[in-house]
């Protein structure tokens, strides 16, 4: 078995099709198909089975492919820390960020990473559960994680700030006359909420059952950006961390009462190569949003 094999079996997997797949890796379709074939004859199994939507991995296969995804990011990060000089750097980074945190901070980091090391490529991703972004991070796909603390967070994860939660209120609420909402003024609003499995939703749930108020959900969305838009346009409150507001709609958002914040930590993997360093550096550069830094335009 090749590394090869491995990226060919991959991408037949992400893309459903072994042409698609060959135009994914630039590469002729004959190559993807014999490479496919000589990995299932090595290893005695099938690896996809043929569906009217097209190539999906067997049960088997689904367990070798998690397997294989370890072997070429591991592969990608020794080549890139073997060819690592004093200024200069390539091969791929895999980051990942936890869906709400991270939205003005990581972009800087990763632009001034990306001007000092031209020749890396960064593959980036968000991620709305804590939970998926752990297990992850323990199989060794991801580089580094953008995540917000939680009781399961590694011991070595490092700190990077803390997000204070703003809420967002529909133009003409009557709670924007007030510096900061009391949450408990916010009882009978209805809630733009995030999708059930999502990091942001069980803050806000913690916030709601903490402050004695039951909500009333009128919608769920996958995006922060959706959620404060659907909010700024009267369909609901909601409560988002304070850099992931997007610009002009700061004079809808504001500070709560009780602060709600929320610890931001990076953790890097194991043996970590000087393109993690240096993110993780880069990271700790960055302005925090939290009481003394977040202020919303009257």
């Amino acid at each position: 078995m090749s590394l090869r094999q491995f990226e060919y079996a991959l991408a037949v997997a992400e893309q459903g099709s072994v042409t698609a797949a060959a135009e994914l890796l630039h590469v002729a379709q004959p190559s993807v198909s014999q490479q496919i074939r000589g990995l299932e004859r090595e290893l005695g199994v099938k690896l996809f089975t043929r569906t009217p939507t097209g190539l999906v991995p067997t049960v088997v296969g689904r367990a070798f492919l998690r397997e294989a995804e370890v072997a070429v990011s591991a592969s990608r990060r020794a080549r890139a820390t073997a060819r690592a000089g004093a200024e200069e750097l390539v091969g791929e980074l895999v980051v990942a960020a936890q869906m709400g945190f991270g939205t003005r901070q990581l972009p800087g980091a990763l632009g001034a990473l990306r001007r000092r090391f031209p020749r890396l490529e960064v593959t980036v991703f968000e991620e709305p559960s804590s939970a998926e972004l752990e297990r992850l991070c323990r199989r060794g796909v991801l580089d580094l994680a953008l995540m917000a603390a939680c009781e399961r967070s590694p011991a070595d994860a490092h700190h990077l700030g803390d997000e204070e939660f703003v809420v967002v209120l529909g133009a003409g609420h009557r709670q924007l006359a007030a510096d900061r909402v009391e949450l408990r003024e916010l009882e009978g609003e209805p809630w733009v909420r995030f999708d059930r499995e999502s990091a942001l939703d069980g803050v806000l749930l913690n916030v709601l059952r903490d402050n004695e108020l039951t909500p009333t959900t009128v919608a769920r969305v996958s995006q922060t950006a959706t959620a404060v838009r659907w909010a700024a346009h009267g369909l609901g409150v909601t409560l988002v961390p304070a850099s992931a507001v997007p610009p002009g709609h700061e004079h809808l958002v504001r500070p709560v009462f009780p602060v709600v914040s929320q610890p931001v930590i990076a953790v890097v993997r194991a043996a970590a190569g000087p393109a993690e360093t240096a993110l993780l550096e880069l990271l700790r550069q960055e302005a925090w949003y939290n009481t003394a830094s977040f202020s919303p335009v009257s």
